[in-house]
């Protein structure tokens, strides 16, 4: 198998919101995540706590969710805002533009509302990947810990995309805490971080030609 290189993963990674129904190996996935567990953890704490869903497991967490997605969808207490409730510029705009070039490669306009609330159902269905990992974190971390996690998941999803595989880190899942704890068996000390869904890109839907902006070096970087 051919590998890339890490600049050429980083370029291609990207939010994948529409997968193939392809099989992805479990020693495909237990060999990433155990390269990721090389990512950096301050103090060498290594807080990252991982469930696997993978084939009929996963479809049966669908079938769970679907159920009650019918019933009128989550009532949980979220784990977390995953956005500060007033989220001020410049982070509101780019939220804003990244979320309307979706819907316009869906063909979706602003003024058909029922039609966007359809669409992020997929997000519960992990845009039809067949594997997807939990993340989860002991409710006696920090803050600190918590950018472990995100460290952690960067290098798993970079991995990932060297293997050709593609991901989609969600933190929508936050929404429904109770659902996904009991599932697993997370037991009650551990909080949901996000979920990961895994497999491959469905390369014919046109979401997937999404590639969202980044802003310029000099908004973000001072040199001294």
């Amino acid at each position: 198998m051919s590998r890339i290189s890490v600049s050429e993963a980083v370029e291609n990674r990207k939010s994948i919101r529409a997968f193939l129904d392809t099989p992805v190996e479990d020693d495909l996935i237990r060999e990433v995540l155990t390269k990721a567990a090389r990512a950096p953890s301050g103090g060498n704490v290594q807080p990252w706590r991982l469930y696997v869903l993978n084939g009929e497991v996963q479809t049966r967490f669908k079938a769970v969710v679907e159920k009650k997605m019918a019933e009128g969808g989550s009532t949980e207490t979220p784990e977390y805002d995953v956005y500060p409730p007033s989220l001020k510029e410049p982070y509101r705009s780019t939220r804003f533009k990244v979320g309307e070039d979706m819907y316009g490669y869906l063909g979706i306009k602003r003024e058909e509302k029922p039609k966007r609330l359809e669409w992020l159902k997929n997000n519960q269905k992990f845009f039809g990947a067949p594997a997807s990992v939990f993340c989860f974190v002991d409710r006696v971390m920090g803050l600190p810990q918590w950018s472990d996690l995100g460290m952690y998941l960067q290098t798993a999803m970079l991995l990932f995309q060297e293997v050709g595989v593609d991901t989609c880190a969600q933190e929508s899942w936050a929404r429904w805490p109770e659902t996904v704890a009991e599932f697993v068996g997370a037991p009650d000390e551990l909080m949901l971080f996000c979920g990961l869904a895994v497999g491959y890109q469905d390369p014919d839907h046109s979401v997937n030609n999404l590639v969202s902006d980044r802003e310029p070096l000099e908004n973000f970087a001072t040199f001294l």
